[in-house]
């Protein structure tokens, strides 16, 4: 294992590789190779990235008010700085190399020009849209996003930078009538799914009248991610009951799957590969846990325990062109597990 650390702003980090999980042949087959880098820009909860058009992957300094970007090639790190206060929580980047991120304390989505480093800000036009949280891009590069404080589940028309929202459902009692509007996915009818997570249910808005359909998970339950696969199922991590499930739109929920770690497992950070594969992160245990499971099948295939520990893993994404997720880590790490070919270990 080699680990290099740095300290200055472009800066070269090795990666930590962590171990297979398990000795039989036919599940270490089946599990992801991870690989982490150090972050160096200390103790600023780098998370959310995501890979560019040139290769290269960006991601938030949640708590040091930063973007940066990481050539995986080099190592290299190169970093935008925000206004203090800025708490970016989470970004994208489009086909021409724009960044968009969600400036989750200042009330606006950024855009980021890394050419000139230009930062360009939307503020939100509803005072209750305080906090934008996570964006998802629609079929035509368009933003859907949630406000998990504010309530809301929010459109931003990228061409003109117009924004639209949709209410979410109010919770009585409690410390917050917010039902915090969080994970957010995009199916192949345009349609933008949302995890609402003081609540045991499922969201879904019609682009056309933008009118909001809710389903009802089992009691107790907390949808924290999901995503969406290629038959535009809904699977879902449970937080609070430590569980996987799916929803089927125009059915409802279906099943749930209890994972690994049981009810300590706390699975946050999720994504889904180009074979149907879901995988998922169990933060409430330590080191947290990278869990797979094939939907086809429908069991877990693979646990691998994240070498740095991980502190929480909050979100992830999938790169198709290299089969890999990348995800960010409490503890100051970068990191990307390379997937397994489908069908391995079968």
């Amino acid at each position: 294992m080699r680990l290099m650390r740095a300290s200055f702003a472009l800066a070269v980090a090795g990666a930590i590789v962590a171990p297979v999980a398990g000795s039989a042949q036919q599940q270490a087959s089946q599990d992801p190779t991870l690989e982490e880098w150090t972050v160096p820009y200390p103790e600023s909860r780098p998370r959310d990235p995501y890979v560019g058009p040139d290769g290269r992957v960006w991601f938030v300094g949640q708590a040091a008010h930063y973007a940066a970007v990481l050539d995986p090639e080099t190592g290299e790190f190169r970093r935008y700085d925000m206004e203090d206060g800025t708490g970016p929580h989470n970004l994208l980047v489009s086909d021409d190399g724009t960044v968009y991120y969600a400036g989750n304390r200042a009330a606006h989505i950024g855009i980021i020009h890394p050419e000139s480093g230009e930062i360009e800000k939307i503020m939100m036009p509803d005072e209750r849209a305080r906090d934008p949280h996570t964006l998802i891009w629609n079929a035509d590069g368009d933003i859907w996003f949630t406000v998990q404080g504010g309530n809301l589940i929010g459109f931003l028309d990228t061409e003109t930078r117009q924004t639209r929202f949709v209410e979410a459902p109010s919770v009585e009692g409690g410390r917050s009538p917010s039902s915090r509007p969080y994970g957010i996915k995009v199916d192949s009818e345009n349609r933008p799914w949302i995890a609402l997570f003081s609540t045991n249910l499922i969201g879904m808005v019609d682009p056309g009248s933008f009118e909001l359909l809710t389903y009802e998970l089992p009691e107790g339950a907390r949808p924290r991610r999901l995503v969406v696969d290629s038959r535009d199922r809904i699977w879902y991590v449970d937080y609070a009951r430590g569980k996987l499930g799916l929803v089927v739109e125009g059915e409802g929920f279906q099943r749930e799957w209890d994972l690994p770690a049981g009810e300590e497992s706390q699975p946050y950070a999720m994504a889904i590969d180009a074979a149907d594969r879901v995988w998922l992160v169990e933060t409430g245990i330590r080191p947290n846990r990278f869990v797979g499971f094939d939907t086809a099948t429908e069991e877990f295939i693979s646990t691998v325990e994240v070498e740095s520990g991980g502190g929480t893993i909050r979100h992830m994404h999938y790169d198709e062109g290299t089969n890999s997720i990348w995800f960010g880590t409490d503890v100051n790490t970068v990191g990307r597990a390379v997937l397994p070919p489908a069908g391995a270990g079968n």
